[in-house]
């Protein structure tokens, strides 16, 4: 989206985003990769709790910044 030329404003929007995630690559990746292979508590099968799963699965605190602050 940043890279596109036809909407600038859409251009705009997303530079600063595709900025930080190239900028923060790497310890995006490793935050990534710290989390797998682990057991995971999502307080349950049928019915999981909702702030257990979304912590299991946005395991980088890193890109999620980035990306709520779009």
């Amino acid at each position: 989206m940043a890279e596109q030329t036809k909407d600038t404003e859409l251009q705009k929007r997303f530079a600063k985003p595709a900025k930080e995630l190239a900028d923060n690559e790497k310890k995006i990746l490793g935050e990534l990769t710290a989390s797998q292979g682990k057991p995971q508590d999502i307080g349950g099968y049928y019915h999981p709790n909702q702030e257990k799963t979304s912590k299991a699965m946005r395991p980088s605190a890193t890109f999620n910044a980035i990306i709520d602050a779009i």
